[in-house]
């Protein structure tokens, strides 16, 4: 397999990117000089050095020293008697980005598949579940806010995890009338977003 083969896998890789896309890719990098390239390659090295994980929420942020809590859940004058769970960071980006919540998150780390009906490893199951029943039993959390995908597996999901988090003493809501059947809340514009908060069920 050529370099260019191997990175065309790669770019395939990324979410949403096909063999075309993959391609262009390529092509793009091979239009570009060296600097570039040579800049590009340095930031991918140093990204992961950069960039920590949140001990609360598990959202993704620009490391500040030793702090182990990113800016959301340090900020005391968010409202913590409300926990959003959403899919995945770029999903709380556009939640924050609406500016209609103002309660703590945390980061799922995905959905669960519908068909087959499977939960990867990657989801963060047991975290979430210590994360509610700890803020429970200090009287802090009142509602979990199911903030998922309004697709066959965000919806499977979301009735997962009320299963989980039923038994633990918490409203749990879901998002209601806002967001279509079949959209990706990372795409949500703001009025939407809106709606389906402002409209969530406890049902």
């Amino acid at each position: 397999m050529t370099t260019f083969d191997k990175l065309t896998e790669l770019f395939r890789e990324f979410p949403g990117i096909g063999p075309r896309q993959a391609k262009r890719f390529v092509y793009f990098l091979l239009s570009r000089d060296s600097s570039f390239l040579g800049e590009l390659s340095g930031l991918i090295e140093v990204l992961k050095q950069d960039i920590v994980q949140c001990a609360d929420c598990f959202r993704l942020f620009a490391k500040r020293g030793s702090l182990t809590r990113c800016p959301i859940c340090a900020d005391s004058s968010r409202v913590h008697r409300e926990l959003m769970v959403v899919a995945k960071d770029t999903d709380l980006e556009a939640m924050e980005k609406s500016g209609t919540f103002e309660g703590q998150y945390f980061v799922l780390g995905g959905t669960m598949t519908l068909i087959p009906r499977k939960c990867s490893d990657k989801l963060r199951l047991k975290e979430l579940e210590t994360r509610i029943a700890r803020d429970v039993k200090s009287g802090v959390l009142k509602e979990v806010i199911l903030a998922l995908s309004a697709n066959p597996d965000g919806e499977y999901t979301s009735e997962e995890l009320r299963k989980l988090i039923g038994p633990l003493g918490v409203t749990v809501s879901t998002l209601g009338r806002g967001l279509s059947t079949g959209s990706e809340l990372e795409y949500a514009d703001t009025e939407t977003i809106k709606s389906a908060l402002k409209n969530r069920s406890s049902g």
